[in-house]
């Protein structure tokens, strides 16, 4: 029974239990720590956007802490380990400089997630390339423009961002009108067009007529300033655009174009 007991308590046997139990602990203590700090005052949107990088960072951790396991084991049983973490750090070093850019891109799409740079869905503008975010990634970023092209860019090329979605933006849009319509009624119209574009959904009701913005060759320009969410505005001129052509002419109001005269002399017909 000595011999057992002795045996079970010895630095051979005890020596890796307390090794994988003391390497169990403080996993469990870092991931609490983590969780806290990436999840610590916000809210449930957030929180999911943030569980990926946890996930990952801990998997990081958790591979590093069983190679440090392994070695204090191998320690225990006379195994001479300086060669193999010599060998390790030669490998990481290798794997490191390999690997340098992708380092980058992963730090750095820890910092767009936490940050908040922005998310899938919104409309930003990188580089001066402006779409959708429809893929966001620690290694890459893909943006949609509205033609169709997309764009992808590793996240450590994303030196400045303007989101679009998070702030609200104001269209202005000029109707050119014929002088021989009169103010008085081409502002009725006007009134009565600002009207319809307020039911248009994302259309904030500060929407407003701005005034006569200019003398054109042929015509006057009327302005109107168009307060709406940023990510829709583009559609939402289009919608307002169509509502003052139709408008227009359900109230006989014309939008001038240009024309050009030709003139043969005095003496020729046309």
């Amino acid at each position: 029974m000595d011999k057992i007991m002795n045996f079970l308590f010895s630095r051979k046997v005890m020596g890796p239990f307390l090794v994988v139990v003391v390497g169990y602990i403080i996993y469990k203590i870092a991931e609490t720590f983590v969780d806290k700090v990436f999840n610590h005052g916000i809210n449930t949107y957030e929180q999911k956007k943030r569980t990926t990088i946890i996930e990952l960072v801990m998997n990081i951790f958790k591979f590093f802490i069983i190679v440090i396991m392994i070695v204090f084991i191998l320690n225990l049983y006379g195994v001479d380990t300086r060669s193999i973490v010599a060998s390790l750090g030669i490998a990481g070093a290798f794997l490191g400089l390999a690997l340098q850019e992708t380092a980058q891109d992963f730090i750095s799409g820890i910092a767009i997630i936490t940050d908040n740079y922005y998310v899938i869905g919104d409309m930003v503008t990188i580089n001066g390339f402006t779409g959708e975010v429809i893929e966001l990634s620690l290694k890459s970023t893909k943006i949609r423009r509205f033609n169709g092209e997309v764009m992808v860019l590793p996240n450590h090329s994303v030196t400045s961002v303007i989101n679009i979605s998070q702030e609200r933006a104001g269209v202005k849009i000029d109707i050119p009108t014929r002088y021989e319509e009169s103010v008085e009624r081409v502002e009725t119209v006007i009134k009565k067009i600002l009207d319809q574009i307020k039911k248009i959904p994302n259309v904030y009701a500060d929407t407003k007529y701005l005034g006569i913005d200019a003398f054109e060759g042929s015509s006057i320009t009327y302005s109107i300033l168009i307060y709406c969410k940023q990510s829709e505005q583009w559609d939402i001129k289009r919608r307002a655009l169509r509502i003052i052509k139709k408008t227009y002419d359900e109230e006989n109001l014309s939008i001038p174009y240009s024309q050009i005269e030709v003139h043969y002399g005095a003496n020729e017909e046309i």
